[in-house]
């Protein structure tokens, strides 16, 4: 299997993933007033899981580049020019979309806040200081049930996946030959460790699990234990929602082992992920729906950042039309959803188009000429002598 390769199941994954963190923030962000179902429905089934869904395909898909990658340099000079170059793709991937929608949500916050959705400019300046300086995690321990964080609070995962990309190469670096060691540490230690504000926001568990499936993956083992009994007839979507329920409700405060449950979670996203890996349809057979949610998945990071002032945004022209006495969505929550989440959908294919790709393929043509010219120089040198 290519490393290059697209993992379909895995865009599988991330549509399920951004989906669940969507509904969990429903209440609060779209929905100002309590919605009644919707309060029924989080009693016994929280998504926040999502996160750590992310988590682990994030581990697993760039451990199953990167470490090959790394491990294949003879110098210490190679070394850094690919952990250089990964950084590039990392930063011209993520930074232009994440930074674009820290400056929307700003701007909102003072030209498009006159029902208060968007919160104070002084929350808003402090937490867009933190999305770009990459430490919007810790702010977020720190602001938990204490102060207003500010609009862009789903940022404290990206600000932990960035750190992730930053310590990773070198980990990698000075584990070497004991990688599978350190990381099987990091997950057993928090696996019996309570969970405190800072300990939530620094989870690394489910990236550390991500990786060492990617690991695995390479060794012929891997190969003799897929799944292959999840061919049959709904197996593997039976796994999939299964697995799903669990999750979401060890999520909630009724599942008492609340000392593990994080540690489990990240276990069962992991399962999740190394199911998709192989990309065998094993979780839901081709068809409409898998193309819906593969699409989802495809545009998840875009979702993930534009959900929430997507939803503030609705509140406040719910507002507004309100405040002018004319009709509006108020009241019939189905429709403000539906009006919501067709916002989000536009927002994100835009931003997938004119912003994502575009920025990527800038990226990676800059890693290629860099690349170039480090290897035309010797050349060049050459024929000089």
């Amino acid at each position: 299997m290519s490393n290059e390769k697209r993992i379909m199941d895995i865009e599988l994954l991330r549509g399920i993933a951004v989906l669940g963190v969507l509904f969990h923030h429903l209440q609060d962000s779209l929905f100002a007033a309590s919605v009644p179902l919707l309060q029924a429905i989080t009693l016994y089934a929280q998504p926040w899981w999502g996160v750590d869904l992310f988590f682990a395909i994030s581990g697993f898909v760039i451990a199953r580049s990167l470490i090959p990658a790394l491990q294949g340099c003879s110098t210490r000079q190679e070394y850094w020019q690919q952990t250089r170059n990964f950084w590039l793709r990392r930063a011209f991937r993520l930074l232009p979309s994440a930074w674009l929608w820290l400056a929307l949500m700003l701007l909102a916050c003072i030209f498009l806040n006159r029902s208060g959705a968007f919160g104070t400019l002084h929350a808003n300046l402090q937490a867009t200081l933190a999305g770009v300086a990459q430490y919007a995690n810790f702010r977020f321990a720190d602001s938990f049930y204490h102060y207003e964080y500010g609009t862009s609070f789903v940022y404290w995962s990206l600000s932990l996946e960035e750190q992730f990309y930053l310590l990773f190469p070198l980990l990698i670096l000075v584990c070497r030959k004991h990688l599978v060691w350190a990381l099987l540490a990091l997950v057993a230690v928090q696996l019996f460790t309570l969970r405190t504000p800072i300990l939530m926001v620094v989870r690394t568990d489910a990236l550390a699990l991500g990786v060492l499936l990617a690991m695995w993956s390479s060794q012929p083992s891997y190969l003799r234990w897929e799944p292959a009994f999840l061919r049959r007839p709904w197996a593997g979507l039976s796994t999939l929602i299964g697995v799903s329920l669990a999750l979401s409700f060890m999520a909630t405060d009724r599942f008492t082992f609340t000392s593990y449950r994080i540690g489990v979670i990240a276990l069962l996203c992991a399962l999740l992920v190394w199911i998709a890996s192989y990309n065998r349809d094993y979780l839901m057979p081709r068809g409409l729906f898998k193309n819906l949610m593969t699409w989802v998945g495809s545009r998840s990071y875009g979702i993930y950042l534009i959900h929430i002032p997507a939803y503030l945004l609705v509140r406040e022209v719910i507002f507004r039309l309100q405040a002018a006495n004319l009709p509006s969505p108020a009241g019939h929550p189905v429709l403000t959803l539906l009006i919501a989440f067709g916002l989000i959908a536009l927002l994100s294919e835009l931003n997938y188009r004119f912003v994502e790709m575009p920025m990527r393929n800038r990226g990676a043509s800059l890693v290629q000429r860099l690349s170039l010219s480090r290897t035309a120089v010797p050349s060049s040198g050459a024929t000089s002598c």
